[in-house]
């Protein structure tokens, strides 16, 4: 009987601390998940966030050539008559949009919002240098 219980209290100690062992490695891989997790969600981010100040160092660029192309007929327009200022005047008034829009997404990036904000941001940008430069075109 001494045997039996002996035997049985092996038994059991040894089933406590494969499972206490198995516990413990499961521990270290949730951790491990976990903490990759993070990192790999922070660098997301971060490559995220760079493809964006790229995005918006072209939207200032091409702000930059539309605004020299409208200041290079500005003189044009105005020795013209009140039509052709007026004209002139409503385009110019598409490019200070399209300026207020890439504005908006240079503050959204430096207040840290979420990728997704700022990508709508970039969107709304485009399409408002886009209308400023279908503006140009028709004048």
């Amino acid at each position: 009987m001494k045997k039996s219980r002996l035997s049985l209290f092996k038994s059991t100690s040894m089933l406590i601390s494969v499972v206490g062992i198995i516990m413990i490695i499961a521990t270290i891989i949730v951790v491990a998940y976990v903490g990759f997790s993070v990192v790999n969600e922070s660098i997301t981010d971060e490559i995220s966030s760079g493809n964006q100040y790229d995005d918006l160092a072209e939207l200032r660029s091409q702000y930059s050539d539309l605004d020299q192309k409208f200041n290079s007929v500005k003189s044009t327009f105005y020795a013209g008559g009140d039509n052709d200022i007026q004209r002139y005047n409503d385009a110019k008034l598409e490019l200070s949009r399209a300026n207020s829009a890439i504005d908006n997404v240079q503050s959204a990036l430096d207040s840290n919002k979420p990728s997704n904000e700022v990508d709508s941001r970039i969107d709304f940008a485009k399409e408002k240098l886009q209308a400023a430069r279908e503006a140009y075109e028709n004048l």
